[in-house]
């Protein structure tokens, strides 16, 4: 790739790794009412920091800017929506943890896990949130991925650059295109507010750009 094209890719990664932190936040948090203020009240998802052909891209864009304009997504009922989906008394609807989705048995640790927690190990990461949140949560392994994406970024030499591809590409795979787009429909399913509809759809598509994006331009 030539110098410019790698520039231009490295800024659409920035763009995406942004919208992660803020779907990953979401999810592993009971939204605080600063968080609705700063996305919401200050209308930060009326524009995405990236755009993509992705149909569920596009729907989640959709229903984001018109979250950011109902009263339905006020603080009570995303923190409502939060626990009905991810936490809360009860049988979560839509669990946000691989090991839920992979296992036969839907525990909450298994072989999977243990695999997650040998590429954590390999990269030399571990999660701030250990023994707190489990380390397959769908909000840490968008932040270990994040990890990867910003090592890519920063990365000037070619073989290392061609490495963190393959380890980007094979973990969105084989760890959370495996699962998250069934978590995903789960949310689209029960949700009652826009805007955990709209994070779902825009996490999946996010992954499902994210390995192309890195994936083709490796190839070119």
């Amino acid at each position: 790739m030539k110098n410019e094209n790698i520039k231009d890719e490295n800024n659409l990664l920035k763009g995406y790794i942004m919208m992660l932190y803020f779907s990953g936040s979401m999810v592993m948090f009971d939204p605080s009412t600063e968080c609705v203020y700063d996305f919401w009240t200050k209308g930060m998802l009326k524009q995405l920091p990236v755009s993509s052909p992705n149909p569920d891209f596009v729907k989640a864009a959709a229903l984001l800017r018109q979250s950011t304009e109902r009263a339905q997504n006020k603080h009570e009922l995303l923190k409502e929506d939060y626990l009905r989906l991810f936490s809360g008394i009860g049988k979560p609807l839509a669990p946000p943890v691989e090991s839920v989705y992979r296992s036969d048995e839907h525990i909450m640790f298994d072989r999977n896990t243990e695999e997650i927690r040998n590429i954590y190990r390999k990269h030399s990461w571990e999660s701030k949130f250990k023994n707190k949140i489990p380390d397959d949560h769908l909000g840490i392994e968008l932040l270990f991925l994040t990890y990867l994406i910003e090592k890519y970024i920063n990365s000037q030499a070619i073989l290392e650059r061609q490495s963190l591809t393959n380890e980007i590409v094979e973990f969105i795979q084989e760890h959370m295109l495996s699962w998250v787009p069934r978590w995903k429909d789960d949310v689209v399913n029960n949700a009652s507010t826009l805007a955990y509809r709209g994070i779902a759809l825009l996490v999946s598509a996010s992954l499902e750009d994210i390995k192309k994006i890195i994936g083709e331009n490796a190839r070119k």
